[in-house]
C-alpha cells in the first residue's frame, strides 16, 4: 500500500512499526455543538482507512480525541447558562449519534482533555526542565525558535511565518512565534485545575501530542486530520513531541482536502456550512458516506443538492442489486454449473481492481467505480435462473467490497424501509382478500414513492427506482 505522506510531500510505501498492531491518531471534534460536513469527512476518510487496513488482516489501535476544554466551549456554557461540562458531555452524545448514522465506527479510545489533565501537566513540566517552554505569569508558552525542525510538515520557513506573526497586547510571551501550551485562568467562571503555574487550563495544540503518546506511544504509525490542522496545529504537534520524547511522532501524515461551498471552503467561521444533523433529514447516513467518498480524499469536493441527488441515485443501483440477489437466492436452489464459475473468476477481477484503488493513496473514488463494472456484470449474468450458490458467492463479493467502504451495512438483509414491508405485506393480503382496490391503491402510493413491485413466479420484488 502506498501513501501520500504530507511530511515528504510524495507517495511512499507503507510499512507499519508493528505489523501485528497499526497505530492511527486522529484529530476529533471540539464539542460545543453538532459537527458540520467539513468535519464528517476526516471521519468518513479515516473510518475507511482503519476499516481497509484491518480488511487486510491487521489489528488497527485508532485513537480520536474529543476536545472538551476550549474558549468555544466556554462561550457555550456561559450563552446557555450552563456549565462547560454539560456543553462537552451534551455534543459527546451528540457526536455518536451522527457518527453511527454514518457507519463511522467507535475509535478504540476515545480521550478526552478533561480526564488527561495530569498527564498533560507533567508533559508541560518535561518541556519546560528541558528549555522547551517558559512559564509568564501562569501562561507556559512553548520556545517554537528552541525547536530546529519547525515548519517541516507545512513547508513553512520561520523566519517568513515570523513576519506575519505579531504579539497581542498584554501578551508576555518572549517571541511571536511561540504558542500557549498552559492558560492561566483569567475569570471566575472558566473552568480550571491547578497547576505548578496557577489555575489554569491546557491550551489547544498539546492536548494531541499527550494523549497519542500516552495511548499510542512516542512513535506512530499514522496522524491524519483534514487540510486545516497542518498548520499550525499538526506542526505545533510535531514540536511538543518531539522535543519531548526526542523521537520522530508519526512516520506518514495525511490529510484530507476541504468540502467547499460554490469552490470556497466550508467552515462555521464563514457560515456557509451544512451541519450533518440537517443533511441526515432529508438523506440517510450511507447516501452521505458514499458523497464524501466519492472523490478522492486529498481533493476538495463541493457540495451541492445536485452532487448529493447523484450520490442517492448511485447508491440506489448498488443496493438495488443486492435486493435482487437477496430475492433471487430467497427462491433459487441448486450448486454453481460450470459457466456460473467461469463467471465467479472474472467477477474476482473486479476485487483484485478495488484493492489496488485502495492500495494507490486510499482512492476510494475508483475504488467505488471498481464495485459499479461488478454490478453492472451482476446485472447482466444473474437472473431467476441462476442457481443459489452463485447468487449467495456474488452477493459475498458485493458486501464484502462495500462493506470495506463502510456501505451496505453488515447484517442487514436488504434496504428497504420498514414502513415499505409494511405496506407490500398488506398489499399481498388485500390480493388474498380479493381486495384488489385497496392493492392497486397500495402499488399506486409505492410508485408515487419511486418504489415498483413486480410479480415474479417466486414472490413480489421490490425495485427502489433511481432517479
Amino acid at each position: 500500500m502506498r501513501i501520500y505522506n504530507t511530511l515528504t510531500g510524495k507517495k511512499e510505501e507503507f510499512v507499519p512499526i508493528d505489523p501485528d498492531e497499526i497505530k492511527i491518531y486522529v484529530c476529533g471534534p471540539t464539542v460545543y455543538n453538532y459537527f458540520h460536513l467539513g468535519n464528517a469527512r476526516p471521519f468518513v476518510v479515516f473510518d475507511t482507512l482503519r476499516r481497509y487496513l484491518e480488511y487486510k488482516g491487521y489489528k488497527v489501535k485508532f485513537v480520536q480525541n474529543f476536545t472538551d476544554v476550549d474558549d468555544k466551549i466556554i462561550n457555550k456554557a456561559r450563552e446557555e447558562g450552563v456549565s462547560a461540562s454539560d456543553i462537552s458531555e451534551k455534543y459527546i452524545r451528540e457526536y455518536y449519534k451522527d457518527a453511527e448514522k454514518l457507519n463511522v465506527k467507535k475509535a478504540t479510545v476515545h480521550p478526552k482533555v478533561t480526564e488527561n489533565i495530569k498527564e498533560i501537566k507533567d508533559f508541560i513540566s518535561t518541556l519546560i526542565d528541558k528549555g522547551y517552554a517558559y512559564d509568564v505569569n501562569g501562561d507556559v508558552y512553548y520556545s517554537t525558535r528552541k525547536f530546529k525542525g519547525y515548519g517541516k510538515l507545512s513547508g513553512q520557513n520561520i523566519e517568513d511565518l515570523e513576519a506575519g506573526a505579531r504579539i497581542q497586547v498584554g501578551d508576555l510571551k518572549r517571541d511571536p512565534m511561540d504558542f500557549a501550551l498552559w492558560k492561566a485562568k483569567k475569570s471566575e467562571d472558566e473552568i480550571a485545575w491547578e497547576s505548578p503555574w496557577g489555575q489554569g487550563r491546557p491550551g489547544w495544540h498539546i492536548e494531541c501530542s499527550v494523549m497519542s503518546n500516552k495511548y499510542l506511544g512516542d512513535t506512530i504509525d499514522i496522524h491524519a486530520g483534514g487540510q486545516d490542522l497542518e498548520f499550525p496545529h499538526h506542526e505545533n504537534e510535531i514540536a511538543q513531541t518531539e522535543a519531548y520524547t526526542g523521537k520522530k511522532f508519526a512516520n506518514y501524515w495525511m490529510h484530507n482536502g476541504f468540502i467547499t461551498i460554490n469552490k470556497e471552503k466550508m467552515a462555521k467561521s464563514r457560515g456557509n456550512f451544512f451541519m450533518v444533523r440537517d443533511i441526515l433529514d432529508e438523506y440517510d447516513g450511507e447516501v452521505v458516506r458514499y458523497f464524501l467518498l466519492s472523490g478522492h480524499y486529498r481533493n476538495p469536493i463541493d457540495f451541492s443538492k445536485e452532487l448529493m441527488e447523484q450520490a442517492k441515485n448511485s447508491l440506489a443501483r448498488i443496493r438495488n442489486t443486492k435486493i435482487n440477489l437477496e430475492h433471487f437466492i430467497e427462491n433459487a436452489k441448486g450448486s454453481m454449473n460450470e459457466e456460473e464459475r467461469k463467471q465467479l473468476e472474472k467477477q474476482a477481477v473486479y476485487k483484485e481492481k478495488f484493492k489496488e484503488s485502495m492500495e494507490d493513496d486510499l482512492n476510494t473514488a475508483d475504488a467505488i467505480s471498481a464495485i459499479f463494472e461488478l454490478v453492472k456484470e451482476i446485472n447482466t449474468v444473474t437472473s431467476e435462473n441462476s442457481t443459489k450458490e452463485f447468487c449467495e458467492k456474488e452477493l459475498g463479493l458485493l458486501t464484502e467490497l462495500s462493506g470495506v467502504l463502510g456501505l451496505l451495512k453488515e447484517n442487514e438483509k436488504s434496504d428497504i424501509p420498514e414502513e415499505v414491508s409494511n405496506l407490500v405485506e398488506e398489499r399481498q393480503a388485500a390480493r388474498k382478500a380479493k381486495d384488489f382496490a385497496r392493492a392497486d391503491e397500495i402499488r399506486d402510493e409505492l410508485k408515487r414513492r419511486g418504489i415498483t413491485l413486480e410479480d415474479t413466479p417466486q414472490g413480489i420484488r421490490v425495485i427502489m427506482e433511481e432517479r
